[in-house]
């Protein structure tokens, strides 16, 4: 299958959950195999509407019928589980080497090097576009308290020579507005936590990367 014809798939099941019937008879097959005659019940409907919806539901591979083992008369509507992956916005990326970048390098771009390599295995590296004299006090307490070690780095400028690995991701505004950057690259907004300086502000700053970075392993994992 092309990605094109992939994307017109993921498309078309969409379409069919986006009516708020066919969702919920999809939410209620998720937990339980169900007869014709019991979604009728349970949703209130004809049975020449409850036919409409399942054929489209059919049409687009999310669900099969099948005969019942018991009373041959009888059908069951199953839920194809695997045709609900990939369903989620996104789309897969090349995992490996990855350089992120922040301004002064010395907190966001620094912690998501260190889970890059925790996470996914890799190596993960950081630089700044105007680096600090070194790694923030609160990025490294953050840091030790997510597993991580960051203590032993020391921020560094990213220079125009520099050979760039094949994920770069820009963790700050001001360096991506500054750099421009490749389409290729990637980047994620993320709030500096450094004015603020509290506690809350750095480890909220751990866990959306974590977020970003889970993300993109998920969806290698869904791709593989």
């Amino acid at each position: 299958m092309t990605d094109t014809s992939a994307t017109d798939l993921r498309a078309a099941r969409h379409a069919a959950l986006g009516d708020p019937i066919r969702l919920a008879i999809v939410d209620e097959l998720a937990v339980s195999d169900r007869a014709p005659i019991e979604l009728r019940g349970l949703f209130g409907l004809e049975s020449n509407l409850l036919a409409h919806h399942l054929d489209v539901l059919e049409d687009v591979g999310l669900i099969t019928r099948s005969r019942s083992s018991g009373d041959g008369r009888r059908r069951y509507v199953h839920l194809i589980r695997t045709a609900l992956d990939g369903l989620a916005p996104g789309r897969a990326v090349r995992v490996g080497p990855a350089l992120f970048i922040c301004t002064a390098n010395s907190a966001r771009s620094q912690l998501a090097a260190a889970l890059w390599q925790q996470l996914s295995g890799e190596l993960g590296d950081s630089a700044g576009t105007h680096p600090a004299d070194s790694v923030n006090p609160g990025a490294i307490a953050a840091a030790s308290r997510a597993g991580l070690d960051v203590e032993g780095g020391a921020p560094r400028e990213l220079t125009e020579s520099e050979p760039l690995p094949g994920l770069v991701i820009t963790v700050c505004d001001r360096a991506h507005e500054e750099l421009g950057g490749a389409a290729t690259w990637l980047h994620w907004s993320i709030p500096d936590p450094v004015p603020l300086g509290t506690k809350a502000a750095f480890d909220a700053t751990v866990a959306e990367l974590r977020d970003r970075i889970e993300s993109i392993l998920d969806e290698r994992a869904l791709a593989s």
